[in-house]
Protein backbone atom coordinates (compact mmCIF):
# COMPACT_ATOMS: atom_id res chain seq x y z
CA UNK A 1 0.00 0.00 0.00
CA UNK A 2 1.22 3.51 -0.96
CA UNK A 3 2.59 6.16 1.50
CA UNK A 4 -0.05 8.25 0.53
CA UNK A 5 -2.75 5.56 0.66
CA UNK A 6 -1.83 4.86 4.76
CA UNK A 7 -1.73 8.58 5.56
CA UNK A 8 -5.20 9.76 3.72
CA UNK A 9 -6.50 6.51 5.39
CA UNK A 10 -4.66 7.37 9.20
CA UNK A 11 -6.22 10.65 9.36
CA UNK A 12 -9.62 9.20 8.37
CA UNK A 13 -9.47 6.82 11.37
CA UNK A 14 -7.45 9.13 14.00
CA UNK A 15 -9.77 11.19 15.17
CA UNK A 16 -11.44 8.83 15.84
CA UNK A 17 -12.25 7.46 12.41
CA UNK A 18 -13.03 11.17 11.46
CA UNK A 19 -16.13 11.25 13.51
CA UNK A 20 -18.30 11.90 10.87
CA UNK A 21 -21.66 12.49 12.86
CA UNK A 22 -21.71 15.90 12.07
CA UNK A 23 -25.25 16.51 12.91
CA UNK A 24 -28.80 15.84 14.27
CA UNK A 25 -30.68 16.09 10.36
CA UNK A 26 -31.10 13.61 7.56
CA UNK A 27 -29.16 13.43 4.61
CA UNK A 28 -32.19 14.78 2.04
CA UNK A 29 -33.90 17.99 2.29
CA UNK A 30 -37.25 17.38 3.56
CA UNK A 31 -39.91 20.36 5.07
CA UNK A 32 -41.30 18.06 7.49
CA UNK A 33 -37.52 18.15 9.44
CA UNK A 34 -36.25 21.35 11.31
CA UNK A 35 -32.58 23.04 11.27
CA UNK A 36 -29.92 23.04 13.48
CA UNK A 37 -28.05 26.57 13.91
CA UNK A 38 -25.90 28.10 16.89
CA UNK A 39 -24.66 24.41 17.30
CA UNK A 40 -20.94 22.64 17.56
CA UNK A 41 -19.94 19.07 18.16
CA UNK A 42 -17.12 17.44 20.24
CA UNK A 43 -15.04 14.47 19.76
CA UNK A 44 -13.22 13.31 22.72
CA UNK A 45 -11.58 10.17 21.84
CA UNK A 46 -10.14 7.89 24.80
CA UNK A 47 -6.55 6.59 25.94
CA UNK A 48 -6.98 3.70 24.30
CA UNK A 49 -7.53 5.62 20.90
CA UNK A 50 -4.67 8.06 22.19
CA UNK A 51 -2.26 5.10 23.07
CA UNK A 52 -2.58 4.26 19.38
CA UNK A 53 -2.26 7.60 17.51
CA UNK A 54 1.03 6.94 19.90
CA UNK A 55 2.09 4.15 18.08
CA UNK A 56 1.17 5.49 15.01
CA UNK A 57 3.64 8.78 15.57
CA UNK A 58 0.39 10.84 14.64
CA UNK A 59 -0.56 14.22 15.68
CA UNK A 60 -3.77 15.52 15.68
CA UNK A 61 -4.23 19.37 15.03
CA UNK A 62 -7.59 21.29 14.99
CA UNK A 63 -7.93 23.40 11.81
CA UNK A 64 -9.66 26.82 12.50
CA UNK A 65 -12.17 27.25 12.93
CA UNK A 66 -12.30 23.90 14.67
CA UNK A 67 -10.48 24.09 18.24
CA UNK A 68 -8.35 21.31 19.75
CA UNK A 69 -9.19 20.95 23.48
CA UNK A 70 -6.71 19.34 26.16
CA UNK A 71 -7.37 18.99 29.57
CA UNK A 72 -7.38 16.74 32.52
CA UNK A 73 -9.60 14.60 30.91
CA UNK A 74 -7.69 14.08 27.73
CA UNK A 75 -7.57 15.38 24.12
CA UNK A 76 -11.33 16.67 21.62
CA UNK A 77 -11.87 18.63 19.15
CA UNK A 78 -14.99 20.83 19.06
CA UNK A 79 -16.36 21.80 15.66
CA UNK A 80 -18.60 24.66 14.79
CA UNK A 81 -21.69 23.14 13.08
CA UNK A 82 -21.70 25.20 9.45
CA UNK A 83 -25.73 24.00 8.58
CA UNK A 84 -28.02 20.70 9.68
CA UNK A 85 -31.61 19.88 9.23
CA UNK A 86 -33.65 17.10 10.46
CA UNK A 87 -35.42 15.18 13.48
CA UNK A 88 -33.44 15.35 16.53
CA UNK A 89 -36.34 12.91 17.88
CA UNK A 90 -36.51 14.12 21.25
CA UNK A 91 -38.69 11.80 23.18
CA UNK A 92 -37.02 9.02 21.85
CA UNK A 93 -33.29 9.85 20.82
CA UNK A 94 -32.22 6.75 19.13
CA UNK A 95 -34.60 7.25 16.36
CA UNK A 96 -32.77 10.93 15.68
CA UNK A 97 -31.52 11.03 11.85
CA UNK A 98 -30.21 13.91 9.83
CA UNK A 99 -27.00 15.58 8.17
CA UNK A 100 -24.83 18.12 9.03
CA UNK A 101 -21.84 19.97 7.77
CA UNK A 102 -19.03 21.29 10.18
CA UNK A 103 -16.47 24.10 9.60
CA UNK A 104 -12.60 24.09 9.76
CA UNK A 105 -11.21 20.23 9.97
CA UNK A 106 -8.26 18.58 11.57
CA UNK A 107 -4.88 18.35 10.49
CA UNK A 108 -2.70 14.76 11.08
CA UNK A 109 0.97 14.52 10.95
CA UNK A 110 2.80 11.01 10.71
CA UNK A 111 6.18 10.14 10.83
CA UNK A 112 5.32 9.30 6.60
CA UNK A 113 3.34 12.52 5.48
CA UNK A 114 0.82 15.02 6.63
CA UNK A 115 -3.27 15.14 6.06
CA UNK A 116 -5.45 18.05 5.73
CA UNK A 117 -9.02 17.16 6.51
CA UNK A 118 -11.57 19.68 5.61
CA UNK A 119 -15.46 20.04 4.44
CA UNK A 120 -16.60 17.62 6.58
CA UNK A 121 -19.96 16.28 5.75
CA UNK A 122 -21.68 13.38 7.55
CA UNK A 123 -25.06 11.66 7.61
CA UNK A 124 -26.37 9.84 10.77
CA UNK A 125 -29.26 7.46 10.39
CA UNK A 126 -30.38 4.19 12.59
CA UNK A 127 -27.37 5.22 15.00
CA UNK A 128 -24.79 4.60 11.86
CA UNK A 129 -22.76 7.57 10.97
CA UNK A 130 -21.24 7.50 7.12
CA UNK A 131 -20.24 11.04 5.81
CA UNK A 132 -17.28 12.60 3.16
CA UNK A 133 -14.92 14.57 3.86
CA UNK A 134 -11.68 16.43 2.05
CA UNK A 135 -8.24 14.90 2.60
CA UNK A 136 -5.19 16.50 0.74
CA UNK A 137 -7.78 18.44 -1.83
CA UNK A 138 -9.36 14.77 -2.60
CA UNK A 139 -13.15 14.05 -1.70
CA UNK A 140 -13.43 10.91 0.32
CA UNK A 141 -16.74 8.84 0.97
CA UNK A 142 -17.37 6.37 4.19
CA UNK A 143 -20.07 4.20 4.71
CA UNK A 144 -21.23 3.22 8.11
CA UNK A 145 -18.13 3.88 9.84
CA UNK A 146 -19.02 4.67 12.84
CA UNK A 147 -22.07 3.45 15.45
CA UNK A 148 -23.23 5.96 17.86
CA UNK A 149 -24.93 4.66 21.40
CA UNK A 150 -27.86 7.50 21.39
CA UNK A 151 -29.72 6.02 24.56
CA UNK A 152 -26.50 6.01 26.18
CA UNK A 153 -25.83 10.03 26.00
CA UNK A 154 -28.07 12.36 28.40
CA UNK A 155 -30.00 14.58 26.19
CA UNK A 156 -31.08 18.20 27.75
CA UNK A 157 -33.23 20.70 26.58
CA UNK A 158 -34.74 24.29 27.10
CA UNK A 159 -38.28 24.98 27.97
CA UNK A 160 -39.97 26.96 25.66
CA UNK A 161 -43.60 26.84 23.78
CA UNK A 162 -44.46 24.01 21.42
CA UNK A 163 -42.87 25.11 17.67
CA UNK A 164 -40.56 27.15 19.01
CA UNK A 165 -36.64 27.44 18.54
CA UNK A 166 -35.18 25.74 21.51
CA UNK A 167 -31.58 24.80 22.41
CA UNK A 168 -30.99 21.00 22.44
CA UNK A 169 -27.83 18.92 23.79
CA UNK A 170 -26.55 15.75 23.86
CA UNK A 171 -23.66 14.72 26.24
CA UNK A 172 -21.13 11.89 26.27
CA UNK A 173 -22.60 9.92 23.26
CA UNK A 174 -20.33 6.66 23.21
CA UNK A 175 -19.06 5.96 19.65
CA UNK A 176 -17.44 2.47 18.56
CA UNK A 177 -16.26 1.44 14.95
CA UNK A 178 -18.26 -0.57 12.29
CA UNK A 179 -17.20 -3.84 11.28
CA UNK A 180 -16.47 -2.31 7.78
CA UNK A 181 -14.02 0.67 9.84
CA UNK A 182 -12.81 -2.19 11.69
CA UNK A 183 -11.63 -4.00 8.38
CA UNK A 184 -10.19 -1.12 6.84
CA UNK A 185 -7.92 -0.32 9.86
CA UNK A 186 -6.91 -4.11 9.79
CA UNK A 187 -5.73 -3.68 6.09
CA UNK A 188 -3.94 -0.45 6.75
CA UNK A 189 -2.14 -1.43 10.29
CA UNK A 190 -2.93 -4.94 11.10
CA UNK A 191 -4.74 -5.70 14.07
CA UNK A 192 -6.04 -3.41 16.16
CA UNK A 193 -6.27 -3.09 19.92
CA UNK A 194 -9.49 -2.29 20.28
CA UNK A 195 -13.40 -4.04 19.07
CA UNK A 196 -16.51 -3.31 17.64
CA UNK A 197 -17.35 -3.05 21.40
CA UNK A 198 -14.51 -0.83 22.34
CA UNK A 199 -15.47 2.75 23.17
CA UNK A 200 -13.41 4.69 20.53
CA UNK A 201 -14.93 8.30 21.45
CA UNK A 202 -17.35 10.29 23.19
CA UNK A 203 -19.52 13.15 21.47
CA UNK A 204 -21.06 15.97 22.75
CA UNK A 205 -23.43 18.24 20.62
CA UNK A 206 -25.32 21.41 21.24
CA UNK A 207 -27.57 23.04 18.99
CA UNK A 208 -31.01 25.76 18.64
CA UNK A 209 -33.34 23.50 17.00
CA UNK A 210 -36.04 25.12 14.87
CA UNK A 211 -39.43 22.50 14.51
CA UNK A 212 -40.54 22.77 10.99
CA UNK A 213 -43.04 25.23 9.89
CA UNK A 214 -46.67 23.13 10.14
Amino acid sequence: MSTHRRTVLGAALAAPLLAQFAGTASAAADEKWGTISEGWVEIRWTEQVQAELDRLGAVVEAVAPAELVKDNSGSAVRFPVRSGQGDPSLKSPPKAEGDGVLDGGIAVRTPTGNARVVNLRGVLKDGLASGKCEVNGVDIGHRSVLRCVLSEGLLTTGEVPVGRPLKVRINKVPVHATPEALEVYTATFGTPVFTADTVLAHVTAEGVYTPPKR
